[in-house]
């Protein structure tokens, strides 16, 4: 019965499904532009337009749930997850990005090297690794994250289209002429005539490089230019900056810690935000005004005075602890462990004693690392500071410790800081070849890559790289339900026969030329891309690609090699390519920022691409 209405009601319109599904996927990306909605809420909504007036079936709107690379995106957040647990990335960031000066320096050093590593493994894990490195990389560079996540996405599309297994689309290509080749042979041996300019081949591993390389070096060029001025410079409202509570810290430097011989400023401690380097105690010495050429000794107790975010950094440095013995006495592994903020109320029996004298460890089985009092800058030890009322403590310990104490009269309030759990640094190197190990199985094609993340997250849960708490917390929800709604709209447009439709008209409208037909299915592959998906394009552009150039009497390649570099190089929207939503949230952006700094690079990609695939595969 609700069949006949359904068909009924669309039998009243005036027009088909075809084009109302084209003009509700321009409602979206209106809402998606205008309103302040995420992308999870709106797709998903169109997803249910199309179900209730059954555009599409049941199944259509939950197949992108169970689609692989969905599933394989959402596997590689638990993956990073292990590598930033273990301190692998502080590791990669290090030894990837440096310590630039510029927002232009910091997207250098991030596209060149990114760039590069996308061309030879695949750019959605590289830029899942990547992208809690680049947060830290924005935090020590003060940096805003928004300056930097787009370009990370940017730079591994780009990456991708300088090699055959750089991305799933190119692979996605090569399967179809492979296809096309076998047809063609058989052709062939039942004595069919096929000109020598239209037999297809195989692409080799470097054939897309030709294109790729000269567009990646321009986009990437543009990149580095246009990131400082077309990107917002989105920070908290409140910055680190701003924070009014200045925190008094004391570390130590371990004896085997690679801190040893490094100065203040190779060892990255003059780089944290809201963080000053105010006394080394050196054997009972103490050092002030420290000078950034100052070099590290073992057993260096230094005194920091900051904001909490750069305390929780400053956790993070391997080889440098709480200068306090009784961090190493409390119960529960480091690992297991978390800051949290307490702020001292007036009926705290503790009141009016030292650290040290009341035996903070005994009564609450937590460690108290650093102390906040109303602004004031504290210049004595830890364990020498007498506890007043609102005195702000940040104490280490099990996350328990919050949930026993938020109620309690000694404490005004209690709060647990995110991701501020000690990283287990013996275990970092094992993360990184773990993760390494992923990428060598994906790309050699030994399994496929959810396969191969399936099996390196299950390896790095039962080596504790990362706890399953952690796992599940990691896991970013609206990133995944965007995607999946995404492949039910593409699944629509392609089941109405509304992309084809608009391919088909615009390809008549070149009138025999060679040179405007590349250029019309580059762009019809581009804005497909840009609508759907960029395997979904590059299967649905194919056919045209190959039809067009038979139907002119010319060589396929340079229409085969504009289907690959369009359908990949979908910047002007965050539902182009799944990378670019990946780092939506990351980043704070808004629809717009991407086509401010995405529409001109899709025009200088095109550029290139319709330029070059003639001259280097001749028509």
């Amino acid at each position: 019965m609700l069949e006949n209405a359904i068909k009924q009601f669309w039998s009243l319109l005036p027009f088909d499904q075809a084009q109302f599904t084209l003009g509700l996927v321009f409602v979206l990306f209106l809402l998606l532009a205008l309103s302040s909605l995420s992308p999870d809420v709106v797709l998903l909504l169109g997803v249910v337009v199309l179900l209730v007036l059954g555009v599409v079936t049941p199944a259509d709107a939950l197949a992108g749930f169970s689609n692989e690379g969905m599933i394989t995106v959402g596997v590689l957040f638990v993956i990073g997850a292990g590598v930033r647990q273990t301190g692998g990335v502080d590791w990669i960031a290090t030894r990837l990005f440096g310590r630039p000066k510029s927002v232009v320096g910091a997207v250098t050093r991030l596209v060149v090297p990114t760039m590069t590593l996308s061309a030879f493994m695949n750019n959605t894990p590289l830029v899942a690794m990547l992208i809690p490195a680049v947060n830290d990389y924005a935090r020590a560079s003060r940096i805003a994250a928004s300056k930097l996540m787009i370009p990370l996405s940017y730079a591994a599309i780009l990456g991708g289209t300088c090699t055959l297994i750089g991305t799933s689309t190119n692979l996605v290509v090569q399967g179809m002429v492979v296809k096309e080749a076998a047809r063609q042979s058989e052709r062939i041996k039942n004595g069919e005539e096929i000109p020598a300019r239209a037999r297809v081949r195989p692409l080799t591993m470097f054939d897309i490089s030709w294109i790729g390389v000269p567009a990646a070096l321009v986009g990437g060029t543009y990149l580095i230019l246009a990131a400082r001025y077309l990107l917002p410079d989105r920070r908290p409202a409140l910055s680190t900056q701003d924070d009014p509570k200045e925190y008094t810290v004391e570390m130590q430097v371990e004896p085997e810690s690679p801190l040893v011989g490094k100065t203040i400023e190779d060892a990255g401690l003059r780089h944290l935000p809201g963080l000053f380097l105010a006394e080394i105690d050196r054997g009972g010495n103490a050092i002030p005004a420290v000078s950034p050429r100052e070099v590290l000794r073992a057993g260096d107790r230094l005194l920091f005075v900051g904001v909490v975010e750069s305390i929780v950094e400053l956790q993070r440095i391997r080889g440098l602890v709480p200068a306090t013995d009784d961090v190493f006495q409390l119960k529960a592994p480091r690992p297991q462990r978390v800051l949290i903020e307490a702020v001292v109320s007036n009926t705290c029996p503790l009141v009016g004693q030292t650290i040290r004298e009341s035996r903070f460890r005994t009564h609450y089985n937590a460690v108290v690392v650093a102390v906040a009092r109303n602004g004031e800058r504290l210049h004595q030890k830890i364990g020498d500071v007498v506890l007043h009322p609102g005195d702000v403590l940040l104490v280490e310990g099990h996350p328990s410790f919050a949930d026993q104490n938020r109620g309690s009269r000694d404490f005004f309030l209690v709060s647990k800081i995110d991701e501020s759990s000690p990283p287990r640094h013996e275990l970092a190197l094992l993360a990184v070849g773990l993760l390494l190990m992923m990428v060598v199985l994906a790309s050699l094609g030994v399994t496929s890559m959810l396969i191969a993340a399936v099996v390196t997250a299950g390896l790095m849960l039962a080596t504790r790289c990362v706890s399953l708490e952690t796992a599940r917390n990691s896991i970013d929800w609206e990133v995944l339900l965007a995607i999946a709604a995404s492949f039910a709209l593409g699944t629509a447009l392609e089941k109405t026969g509304a992309a084809r439709q608009i391919a088909e008209s615009a390809i008549a409208i070149s009138g025999g030329n060679a040179w405007v037909s590349l250029a019309i299915i580059y762009l019809i592959t581009l804005i497909v891309t840009e609508l759907i998906t960029n395997n979904a394009a590059a299967a649905l552009m194919f056919p045209f690609a190959m039809a067009t150039a038979a139907r002119l009497d010319v060589s396929y390649l340079p229409f085969v090699i504009a289907v690959m570099m369009a359908a990949s190089a979908g910047f002007a929207t965050p539902i182009g390519y799944q990378t670019n939503l990946m780092v939506y949230g990351p980043g704070g952006y808004r629809f717009s920022d991407y086509l401010k700094i995405g529409v001109p690079l899709d025009l200088l990609i095109m550029a290139v691409t319709v330029a070059l695939a003639p001259l280097v595969f001749p028509f």
